[in-house]
């Protein structure tokens, strides 16, 4: 058994990596998904095109890689961490698409909650804020407005779960209702501290705690994926959620090691050590891993959209005909405008928390084009990083933060990476391995298969392979970023 496979299922795609026993990549396979979109802030995901993307993937790797089942010590698993499902426990066939982490279609249910006043409870056991973003409100929903499904629930017919429980019920043939303490910290009804789920918390947003999977450790025995598969039964010994993942996978096993991932959106996770740290500058406050059973927390800062945007200007305005193009307009802009562009298609995330928000574009002239929107587009990714930066050396004061450990799919644009780390003022650092999301849900598979090292050791194989060192002299950077609040100012004022 001396490979691992790594299923990471995402927002836009589902891939599949095998990865030797020394964690190098040995195949990969990728299919992009389908998105669909219901309503104006709405976002589903097709739960067959979850699974059948996944399942085609994984066969491709492994016979990409030309090993067999029996080659495998076991399976990883990284997923889009709130996306919620609710499935029929006979049939595993799910009663509605998949609610994505983008969806806003409870912010006036979270709006209602808060005033009612449940919000601080809620922060004090979940680390988590009332948003429409986490799992709670969205499994709510779908119990409220499935005709019977309620019923169904109290009768024990039905499961829920994010998509790793999704995943594992159907990869066991049914067998296994499962989790990690990764994803159940992002439902809004589980207590951190204790690591179970909370009755209270349940009772409040009317989730049956019947309904909800086992949390399991991150590398624990999840169950064993039917032979028919890969050809033979294979171990599932590791899930994260998919920031978790890129966590581990930067070896960010140290308290003070922070770690930020560009992908659709951005997450950046600081390591806070065995004590729970809870913001108060709007953060989130998760539980970065749990081994042993022993939970190890972060702060969290989510930003809803990052690669997003160039995404938009390549599908949504056709500025570009490919992602990769973004860089090459943006260097043809003029350096004397200053266009700003607030990227909040679907609310604003940390440390803002404005679901009601809708994005915008301040100082515009006559001759602003292309090339100023896709500098802009790329300048928006560094002043929100900037904004999580700062809520995390206030909420962790006296633990100065000097490095940030990037990955995800942004980090090929350097003129991206080097404004990071021009506006926060800190060294930014690219691995060899970029591959980090998977990278953490092979590791951690891994390690409870007893094929890879203990993560003190893990940490010493981390790679460098870029430094992004700030350059922005302290006046300008103060200068361009205070005009930035300003037009987050300008953005939640037009939005009320």
């Amino acid at each position: 058994m001396s490979h691992l496979l790594a299923i990471d299922q995402g927002t836009t795609s589902s891939r599949a990596i095998v990865f030797s026993s020394a964690l190098e990549i040995v195949a990969v396979a990728q299919e992009e998904l389908p998105q669909h979109y219901p309503q104006s802030g709405w976002v589903e995901h097709d739960p067959e095109d979850l699974w059948q993307t996944v399942v085609r993937t994984m066969r491709a790797a492994v016979k990409s890689a030309g090993i067999a089942a029996s080659d495998l010590a076991g399976i990883g698993i990284t997923n889009q961490r709130e996306t919620t499902l609710l499935w029929d426990r006979k049939t595993g066939v799910p009663l509605h698409r998949a609610i994505v982490w983008q969806d806003r279609r409870t912010s006036e249910y979270c709006t209602w909650l808060k005033a009612e006043g449940h919000e601080p409870i809620v922060r004090e056991k979940t680390g988590l804020l009332l948003d429409p973003y986490f799992s709670g409100t969205k499994l709510a929903w779908l119990l409220d407005t499935l005709p019977g499904a309620r019923e169904r629930a109290e009768r024990g017919e039905l499961a829920a779960g994010t998509v790793d429980s999704f995943l594992v019920w159907r990869l066991t043939g049914g067998r296994r209702h499962v989790t990690d303490a990764t994803n159940a910290s992002r439902t809004l009804l589980m207590d951190i501290g204790s690591g179970r789920w909370d009755a209270d918390l349940c009772k409040l947003f009317d989730v049956p705690i019947s309904l909800l999977p086992e949390i399991l450790d991150s590398a624990a025995e999840f169950g064993v994926a039917d032979a028919e598969f890969l050809g033979g039964p294979v171990r599932i010994l590791g899930i994260a959620g998919d920031q978790q993942a890129a966590t581990i996978g930067q070896a960010c096993f140290a308290p003070g090691m922070l770690k930020s991932t560009y992908g659709t959106g951005c997450f950046a996770l600081l390591n806070v050590g065995a004590d729970k740290v809870l913001s108060h500058n709007r953060m989130l406050t998760t539980i970065a891993y749990q081994l042993h059973g022993q939970r190890t927390y972060a702060i969290e800062g989510s930003i809803f959209v990052a690669g997003a945007v160039v995404q938009w200007l390549r599908d949504g305005l056709q500025m570009i005909g490919r992602s990769d193009e973004v860089e090459s307009v943006s260097a043809g802009s003029d350096p004397t405008q200053d266009v700003v562009l607030v990227p909040a298609f679907t609310g604003l995330g940390a440390p803002y928390w404005r679901p009601e928000c809708r994005g915008a574009v301040f100082g515009l002239t006559r001759n602003s084009g292309r090339a100023e929107l896709a500098r802009a587009a790329l300048e928006s990714v560094g002043f929100q990083t900037r904004d999580l930066v700062d809520a995390m050396q206030k909420d962790w004061p006296g633990k100065a933060l000097s490095r940030i450990r990037v990955d995800g799919g942004m980090t090929a644009s350097r003129w991206t990476m080097q404004f990071i780390a021009d506006i926060t003022g800190l060294a930014v650092d690219k691995p060899k391995v970029t591959e980090t999301t998977a990278l953490g849900a092979a590791y951690l598979a891994g390690l409870k298969a007893d094929v890879v090292p203990p993560p003190g050791e893990f940490m010493s194989t981390w790679n460098l392979d870029t430094t992004f060192s700030p350059a922005m002299d302290d006046v300008d950077r103060d200068r361009r970023y205070s005009r930035w609040l300003k037009a987050i100012e300008a953005t939640i004022a037009f939005g009320a």
